[in-house]
């Protein structure tokens, strides 16, 4: 059984207060920061205080687009980055997490 909750926000300290928020109770984070990817240190920051895992989302490819897309603050600190899927990237990192925990037992 899995309760999803949804979050989104335009501002940044919004987002990182959300991550550190829910990185106490959710048991995954499925995050796409936008814009927030290449210029956000302080989401970076917060994705790496948390212990639970963070699946970076986004629904174009950023690896097909301008270049300064290609650098994520964020990846390093995530347990996977799904790009270029569209919506369905949600669900795919959804079902890779359910795996994982699946195999955790």
């Amino acid at each position: 059984q899995v309760e999803l909750v949804y979050f989104q926000s335009n501002h940044e300290g919004e987002l990182v207060e959300a991550v550190q928020r829910f990185g106490a109770s959710a048991e995954a984070i499925l995050l796409n920061p936008g814009a927030f990817t290449h210029t956000s240190i302080a989401l970076a920051d917060a994705v790496a205080s948390i212990s639970k895992p963070v699946y970076e989302v986004h629904l174009s490819n950023v690896f097909a687009r301008q270049d300064f897309r290609k650098h994520s603050y964020i990846s390093p600190k995530a347990k996977a980055m799904l790009s270029g899927f569209g919506m369905q990237g949600y669900a795919l990192a959804l079902q890779a997490f359910l795996n994982e925990s699946e195999l955790r037992g």
